[in-house]
């Protein structure tokens, strides 16, 4: 069952990286991550991180890169990504009023469409993160996120799949999932507490049924798990320790 590698989105950890951030991904591959998916880079140079990341036996097959980045160095983060051996561009966010005004929307797809032409002319490929937001319904009565697909190729904006946020969003997991059969590489594992809102827990300790997600993964055409907890209410390393023994327990990693 282990086909698939997991790996850990750095900002859960980002108060660590942000102290020692190659020590903290030390203690990340120590603890049995096979991937990291970036958030910044700490200000390290993608020639000493790729041999940070080789060193560690850890692959990097995508980075957070927010918009204003994506609109001023766009060619900076491309280089940076195929440097340390990276496949995916991700937009992390977008702010909800954009989204929701019919003109900012039209503008930001056909901006996507354009940063997505760019990031597969290099050979790599971009990725729009969702929140639970994004759910809610268009003028057109649909989920936005679903206008968001429809409106930009699947050539151009994969997608990378929020599970938690998904099922904030009002939807199941798994069947979202798989009505992105083929477009969805990178799927964000987190889990949500069983109280009345819906925080986030540990993967493994909370609500969210993960046994039939995975099961049906390699079929969806997921390539990475990435396990992701926005905030903990533990110490992150130690919340993060749980998650991939959680995952080891089962036969995911």
């Amino acid at each position: 069952m282990a086909n698939i590698p997991v790996g850990l989105q750095l900002y859960t950890l980002r108060e660590e990286t942000k102290n020692d951030f190659i020590g903290t991904l030390r203690k990340v591959a120590d603890l049995g991550y096979r991937a990291v998916e970036f958030a910044g880079y700490g200000g390290i140079p993608a020639s000493e991180m790729k041999k940070v990341l080789g060193d560690l036996g850890l692959a990097a097959p995508s980075s957070h890169v927010g918009l204003q980045l994506l609109e001023n160095e766009l060619q900076q983060q491309i280089e940076y990504s195929l440097e340390i051996g990276a496949k995916y561009i991700i937009c992390p966010w977008l702010d909800e009023k954009l989204l929701k005004d019919e003109d900012s929307f039209h503008r930001l797809m056909e901006q996507f469409a354009r940063i997505g032409e760019e990031v597969t002319r290099s050979g790599l490929q971009f990725a729009y993160h969702n929140h639970a937001f994004e759910f809610q319904p268009a003028a057109s009565g649909q989920p936005i996120l679903d206008r968001m697909y429809q409106s930009v190729s699947s050539d151009l904006m994969k997608a990378e799949l929020d599970l938690y946020w998904v099922k904030k969003g009002g939807y199941d997991p798994r069947t979202y999932l798989l009505s992105y059969k083929g477009r969805a590489p990178l799927i964000h594992v987190k889990d949500m507490a069983d109280d009345a809102d819906g925080t986030f827990a540990e993967v493994g300790y909370g609500i969210i049924d993960y046994k039939p997600i995975f099961a049906i993964a390699e079929e969806a055409g997921v390539e990475y798990y990435i396990v992701e907890q926005d905030r903990c209410q533990r110490p992150a390393l130690e919340s993060v320790r749980m998650s991939i023994e959680y995952l080891k327990s089962i036969g995911i990693a």
